[in-house]
């Protein structure tokens, strides 16, 4: 099964909706990193269907996620340890995750969250030090107690 291609029973369930990415990334990858981990990830997906990247607070600051979000003039949204920690996952937990921020994983749970709860259509894909996973935004639901902010 691959699993960076659409998945068709969401699709079909849910129709054409927009897609949020969640990422998280080790401190000081480039943004050539960051941009081969969100293709692998989106697979089949074309890039023009997201329309927020999410992450732990603590990682809003990296140069990469930053410029990545304002190349794709999209919004960064992010979430505190409490709010993760309350989100659920489906990969194991990051043992790189637990001992530095005491969360299970970033990626996932950030997608989640700011999807306003919609399903991950894509789990956690890790890729040279950036970690990728895929929400579908439930258009009913606004992603609640988020921190955004467009880069400019």
């Amino acid at each position: 099964m691959n699993l960076a291609s659409p998945s068709a029973p969401v699709e079909a369930a849910h129709g054409v909706l927009p897609l949020v990415l969640g990422i998280g990334c080790r401190r000081g990858v480039t943004l050539a990193q960051v941009e081969a981990a969100v293709l692998a990830a989106l697979g089949e997906w074309p890039l023009e269907r997201v329309k927020a990247v999410a992450t732990l607070d603590a990682k809003a600051g990296e140069p990469a996620l930053q410029a990545f979000c304002a190349t794709h003039a999209l919004p960064l949204c992010t979430y505190t340890r409490e709010q993760l920690a309350a989100a659920p996952t489906q990969a194991p937990p990051s043992a790189a995750s637990q001992a530095r921020f005491g969360v299970d994983g970033v990626c996932e749970p950030c997608a989640t969250l700011a999807a306003g709860g919609g399903p991950l259509v894509r789990g956690k894909l890790a890729l040279d030090g950036v970690t990728v996973a895929i929400a579908q935004h439930d258009i009913a639901k606004a992603p609640a107690n988020t921190a955004s902010s467009a880069p400019r």
